[in-house]
């Protein structure tokens, strides 16, 4: 993928974050620290969360690999030749 198309899913990725971010009020960045950390166990029990937290953590393990990728093609690069430039005719 090249970095506009690694944008374009990270955008994706996020607004779906969104959703269980503002479902469960959390972040999901912490949401995964935790998760990682063995902090949330005790919602195991909990259908509906078993599979919310293993789709989010999904979707964050996803979006943190397209963002390593877009780190590293920038760095590889020129910021300059990366920005997409449409002019207005």
């Amino acid at each position: 993928m090249n970095i506009y198309e690694l944008v374009l899913e990270m955008k994706l990725l996020e607004r779906r974050l969104t959703l269980y971010e503002e479902k469960y009020g959390i972040l999901s960045e912490d949401f995964y620290a935790a998760l990682m950390a063995g902090r949330l166990e005790e919602y195991d029990e909990y259908d509906e969360t078993r599979t919310d937290f293993s789709r989010w953590k999904g979707i964050y393990e996803v979006w943190l690999r397209r963002k390593q990728a877009y780190d590293q093609q920038l760095k590889a690069q020129d910021l300059a030749r990366a920005i997409r430039y449409q002019p207005a005719y």
